[in-house]
């Protein structure tokens, strides 16, 4: 286990990332209803920007830090408005020097009804995550392997909510462990919502991914994409994307008022695109 999200934490990818996120909970919390959030893979929930590592790569000024410095228009401001209030909640004086994980970040969102279960293998991760929640009854952490989840807590006693499945993408085959992981989890909870985050850097293993899903059992799913920059001829990191299960019907509108413009904040000047792309049918 040796990936730290402290050298990437607030990069352009946990923006495009969270402000999908943060649409869906919203959209969660249209009905009266609790629900829960269920985080597989949840880090350490908070991230310091003046960390040794962050200011390594420094890779949250391409990030968050463009984006609080953007003018957005109103549609694009509404719609950004429950990440940025996180952020800013963080954050006590002039510029950011915290960016919430998204535990931390769907807790700021959840009302007193809702609950948010994180998960979290690493035990140092999952120890700092416990002090961070200590005594928030409706937060609860949980050290283990995030994979086990999906059977364990599934479905929760809700009905309603979402999983967040966010791995590091360190081993190889992970990307066909998604898809096998979450057919298991959709038979068990057929009527969640799934967001599983993942990276376009091998471009031939992302289009396999999303072939995969696309011949999958599993109904109603829709992939979204924001890349940086055409196809890189050595490996880096040109996007991110987001395949979603049970997509709530507003997000397509949301997602093609809002990836345009994080293209123009967040991408290589004309050279950055996105996408929305169903998969298969409701």
């Amino acid at each position: 286990m040796n990936y730290r999200h402290a050298y990437h934490a607030g990069n352009f990818a946990d923006v495009v990332k969270h402000a999908i996120l943060t649409r869906i909970v919203e959209y969660l919390k249209r009905k009266e209803k609790p629900f829960r959030v269920i985080d597989t893979h949840a880090g350490i929930g908070l991230y310091d920007l003046s960390s040794e590592e962050a200011q390594k790569t420094g890779e949250w000024r391409g990030g968050i830090g463009r984006l609080v410095e953007a003018s957005l228009n109103e549609k694009t401001s509404s719609l950004l408005n429950p990440l940025l209030k996180a952020v800013e909640k963080e954050n006590h004086g002039p510029g950011i020097q915290h960016y919430p994980g998204s535990p931390r970040l769907v807790r700021h969102l959840l009302r007193k009804q809702d609950r948010l279960t994180a998960i979290e293998l690493h035990p140092q991760d999952a120890a700092r995550l416990k002090e961070i929640f200590a005594g928030d009854f409706q937060a609860r952490v949980i050290e283990l392997d995030g994979w086990l989840a999906l059977g364990a807590h599934l479905p929760p006693k809700e009905k309603r909510g979402l999983v967040l499945i966010d791995p590091p993408f360190e081993e190889e085959g992970e990307f066909g462990r998604i898809v096998e992981k979450v057919q298991k989890a959709y038979r068990r909870w057929p009527g969640g919502i799934y967001a599983i985050w993942y990276p376009i850097k091998n471009h031939d293993s992302v289009r396999i991914f999303r072939e995969l899903f696309a011949e999958s059992d599993i109904a109603d799913v829709i992939d979204i994409r924001l890349e940086l920059r055409a196809p890189s001829d050595e490996p880096r990191l040109d996007g991110t994307g987001m395949i979603v299960v049970n997509s709530p019907f507003v997000l397509r509108e949301e997602m093609e008022a809002l990836l345009p413009v994080l293209v123009d904040i967040l991408g290589e000047e004309g050279k950055g695109r996105w996408a929305f792309e169903r998969l298969t049918d409701e």
